[in-house]
């Protein structure tokens, strides 16, 4: 057994599931950077499309089942919380599932096993696996052992976005709002790098990198507010 099949191993340890069908884990496990070339490779994608349905079901199941005095507004707001692909990246890490996913050479170099929107992506084509491979109350199970923590966290205060913090922080001091462009887009397509600047009337703009653009808007957000409260 080399590594990486040990590693899908432990991961149906962790997840107390034999897949009556490997392949089906396989192909969830498989990133699209794998089929680059000549040779197809049945990868994830179509796999997280129907994993993301499954999870909105689940959650909204479980929301409605335990808070059921809440809203139509609040149970969307919880159910995002508890669907977006940070949250899918911690279940993912929580699971190990890092070191079991199959991805290409120039994919593993450039970071995406550790990405959050790979592992996320990863997280719910593996429950469209336990889906199609044993039916919803399995997928149901999966639910309720591994999204408990994201759950109970609901209630905790949530601390603002980087991006809302600095809007906030420049409107307050009678400034524009910040702006924001893509300086560089670099890598391939299945994992590329985004580096955006951000700025803010009145001082130097701000870069910072991501994994998507979202993501390194928010980095540039947050690096041009520890600047300002430094003092710099």
């Amino acid at each position: 057994m080399n590594r990486r099949e040990a590693a899908v191993s432990a991961l149906e340890a962790r997840i107390g599931r034999s897949f009556g069908d490997p392949e089906l884990l396989e192909r969830a496990l498989t990133h699209a950077s794998v089929g680059e070339g000549a040779v197809k490779v049945a990868h994830n994608e179509q796999l997280e499309f129907l994993g993301d349905r499954v999870l909105n079901l689940l959650a909204a199941e479980a929301l409605m089942r335990e808070r059921p005095e809440a809203r139509e507004g609040e149970l969307s707001r919880m159910v995002a919380a508890l669907v977006n692909y940070e949250a899918c990246a911690r279940v993912a890490r929580r699971i190990g599932l890092s070191e079991a996913l199959r991805l290409s050479a120039s994919a593993t170099k450039v970071g995406a096993r550790d990405s959050d929107a790979v592992l996320g992506d990863a997280c719910e084509a593996v429950i469209a696996a336990i889906y199609l491979d044993a039916g919803l109350e399995a997928a149901r199970d999966f639910f309720a052992r591994f999204w408990g923590e994201e759950v109970s966290r609901l209630d905790e205060p949530r601390a603002k976005d980087a991006k809302t913090a600095l809007q906030e922080w420049a409107q307050g001091r009678g400034l524009g709002l910040p702006a924001y462009r893509v300086a560089e887009r670099s890598g391939p397509d299945h994992a590329p790098t985004f580096t955006v600047e951000v700025a803010v009337e009145g001082f130097a703009p701000v870069s910072a990198e991501g994994t998507s653009k979202q993501a390194a808007e928010k980095a540039a957000a947050r690096r041009m507010l520890d600047l300002r409260e430094a003092g710099l």
